[in-house]
């Protein structure tokens, strides 16, 4: 059964996270570092798609919070296209608005330094995505069975 991985974009380091077969659950699956070689990443992300059977890519658009997209949202609409190219799945932008704030918020108790808590931060915020974008998938089939 295929599954659907989220990200959440940042200059260097993103947080990964994949649902479970029956897309049902977002499990944290760590970070990637971006490298300076667009092969490099190409293939780890095309790798990515072929052993997780992975349907569907969702990745954090930073909205601001009146709405406007600012130049990181410019830069995520970049990467977005990029990730299509390389893994020929779609790439489907979901605002990632105060998702960081909500990681934050999770990890108050995690017991680690800076660098451990910041992918941590990065990987949770990616969960967070998966999980809103999964309650949303649910509640439309709901809905759209409920209509039929």
């Amino acid at each position: 059964m295929a599954r659907i991985l989220a990200i959440d974009y940042g200059d260097r380091h993103l947080g990964l996270a994949l649902s479970d077969p029956l897309e049902i659950t977002a499990q944290p699956f760590g970070t990637y570092t971006l490298k300076t070689s667009e092969q490099e990443n190409g293939q780890f992300f095309s790798n990515l798609v072929k052993e997780k059977n992975i349907e569907e890519i969702i990745l954090g658009l930073p909205i601001r919070m009146d709405g406007s997209e600012g130049s990181r949202a410019e830069l995520t609409r970049k990467f977005a296209s990029w990730l299509e190219a390389v893994t020929g799945k779609k790439v489907i932008l979901w605002d990632e608005r105060l998702t960081t704030k909500e990681a934050l918020k999770r990890l108050d108790s995690f017991k680690g330094n800076f660098r451990e808590k910041k992918e941590k931060e990065d990987e949770l915020a990616a969960v967070i995505i998966l999980e809103t974008y999964l309650e949303k998938k649910r509640y439309d089939a709901y809905h759209s069975e409920k209509n039929s």
